[in-house]
């Protein structure tokens, strides 16, 4: 196992059925969790025929969901849960769904993402194009077959209870919902067992920190 602390934000490289037990219990969990869809199987860089995508290799991470015993310690690691894929487990019923509209047109591509949470609120909606040149923000993508948007990492930070000051991600990937935890001026845990995904995690994190000190 790997640590690394960068400012407000502690990255672990490793895995996280080991890494959670050793921690406190934090204000909210928001992480992507791998859906069991083979996204890192080499899929995201032949599907569709919209723009060519970055071949990120076959990897094996997203062969299969996770189970339901690592699913009770990333629900038990936070008071809140944000919980993207949610649709693709068996989780308590819940008011407080997130909807990510991708604004993706016609093509093969699923019309948005679900966030299941346990927190007691309405079903909120963002739209946010992901898709081609013309992406919201023209925010950067490439770093990781499933990485998600900075904006809507801070949309589901921003739709936790307050006070939530400590954010965890235990699939941190390369690290979106760290860069968003960065801009909120959160607290960040991370956790990856994927070398190159935690390197891209922790050069993004300390960017977003260098931001955050340039221009509080």
């Amino acid at each position: 196992m790997r640590v690394e602390t960068i400012g407000n934000a502690t990255l672990y490289l490793g895995d996280c059925r080991e890494i959670l037990p050793t921690l406190g219990k934090v204000d909210a969990c928001v992480t992507d969790p791998p859906y069991g869809i083979g996204e890192a199987a080499g899929k995201n860089a032949s599907r569709g025929n919209l723009a060519v995508a970055k071949d990120f290799g076959d990897d094996a991470w997203d062969d299969d969901p996770i189970d339901a015993e690592l699913l009770a310690l990333v629900l038990a690691a936070g008071r809140w849960s944000v919980l993207f894929g949610g649709d693709y487990y068996a989780l308590p019923p819940s008011s407080g769904w997130l909807v990510w509209d991708k604004e993706n047109g016609d093509n093969d591509f699923a019309d948005c993402e679900l966030a299941w949470t346990n927190i007691p609120k309405a079903v909120r909606r963002i739209k946010y194009m992901w898709n081609g040149k013309l992406r919201a923000n023209r925010e950067a993508r490439g770093d990781h077959p499933t990485q998600k948007p900075i904006g809507v990492m801070a949309w589901a930070i921003a739709y936790v209870p307050e006070p939530a000051q400590t954010i965890l991600d235990p699939f941190m990937g390369s690290g979106t919902t760290g860069v968003a935890a960065m801009d909120m001026q959160r607290a960040f845990v991370g956790i990856e067992r994927e070398q190159k995904y935690f390197d891209v995690a922790c050069r993004r994190i300390e960017d977003a920190q260098r931001q955050v000190r340039m221009f509080p």
